[in-house]
């Protein structure tokens, strides 16, 4: 562990065992911290800052909350053969996530394809850790994922805050290398990215944001202090539209609720997350020649000419790029955000002396 400027720098393993060690002495029992560990390391380490260890802070009130349930899991509520619908029971999202998907890989290599509903999870996190479940079992996979009473997008063309920044994610595996991996909020950029920028004392990129009175704004303290703003969807109506069907197909489909009213959690540490998930076995395909078409593919459009210094990439690269850096240099955390990091320890329990040797 060690400072760089206005940054903490810390090795995955070290940071692994932090969190561990964190949600053991909140109570977690030991595959619960270390499926949470697992997941939000992972999330720093792909460049995924918004949805890594920067969550624990708003975990640590949601469970003073009354919001997240310690050592709770998914529960079974219909098993249709090749549909399977789950309830979270308030469950970290790292597990009942973790068992849902499982679940579906397991009913998938049995079928050829299966869908799965979650419902009534606490935040499931980085959704392109789940798509790479499924690819790491060779499976193609798409995720459509709401929030759950939890508004922060206006729609288009409106003014205010009316649903979450709803994700979706797709996956392509491909043997031998990375996959091609889909996954962004619906949004213009993730709520957490907002978070992160704040503490950095940074600006978000421009039309991504409005504040109270609808007017646009770079400052993300309009979703960090009243009067709260609102973020926008990428692509004005296109985001908006897929935002729409995320919360339709993300929330009730899966057995959850959508956002409206009645649902409003009034908090922003109650983040609950509904997910439909379809996952399908590519060799139940008549396509022999689906790897080489995709990688045909891939090579033509690399060989486009480059426009500018950025290099033409597939999805799923930018993230295995931060992957093989962080891996190597260790995973950067800014100072304010480590601050509330190991304040939230000390509310979960670890010793004083042990949190101090992190400072």
């Amino acid at each position: 562990m060690n400072s760089a400027g206005s940054e903490r720098i810390l090795s995955a393993s070290e940071l692994q065992q932090f969190v561990e060690r964190l949600w053991r002495c909140a109570g977690s029992e030991e595959r619960e911290a270390r499926l949470i560990a697992d997941h939000l390391v992972s999330a720093n380490l792909s460049g995924h800052d918004s949805h890594g260890v920067g969550m624990i802070p708003t975990y640590i009130r949601s469970i003073a909350g009354g919001y997240l349930k310690i050592n709770q899991h998914a529960r079974l509520t219909k098993d249709a053969g090749a549909v399977l619908t789950f309830d979270g029971q308030q469950a970290f999202g790292q597990v009942a996530a973790r068992e849902a998907i499982d679940a579906g890989i397991e009913r998938a290599a049995k079928l050829g394809l299966a869908a799965v509903g979650l419902h009534n999870a606490h935040h499931i996190g980085r959704i392109g850790f789940w798509a790479e479940a499924c690819a790491r079992a060779g499976f193609i996979s798409f995720h459509f994922v709401n929030v759950t009473g939890d508004p922060m997008v206006a729609p288009f063309g409106g003014s205010d805050r009316r649903f979450g920044t709803n994700p979706f994610c797709a996956v392509f595996p491909r043997p031998g290398q990375a996959p091609l991996l889909l996954d962004f909020a619906t949004s213009a950029i993730a709520f957490g990215k907002t978070r992160v920028a704040w503490h950095k004392g940074a600006k978000v990129p421009d039309n991504a944001l409005i504040d109270s009175e609808g007017r646009g704004t770079r400052d993300p303290a309009v979703m960090h202090e009243p009067p709260y703003g609102a973020l926008l969807p990428f692509g004005q109506h296109k985001g908006y539209a897929l935002a729409a069907m995320c919360e339709i197909l993300g929330g009730a489909l899966s057995g959850g609720r959508t956002t409206y009213t009645e649902t409003l959690q009034g908090s922003h540490d109650a983040i609950f997350n509904c997910m439909t998930t379809i996952i399908l076995d590519p060799q139940a395909f008549d396509a022999p020649q689906m790897q080489d078409e995709a990688q045909a593919f891939i090579d033509w459009v690399k060989a486009s000419p480059q426009s500018g210094e950025q290099a033409i990439q597939v999805p799923g690269e930018w993230e295995e790029g931060n992957r093989r850096r962080r891996e190597q240099h260790g995973i950067p955390i800014d100072h304010s955000s480590w601050r509330e990091i190991l304040a939230a320890a000390l509310e979960a329990g670890m010793p004083a002396d042990e949190v101090e040797r992190y400072r």
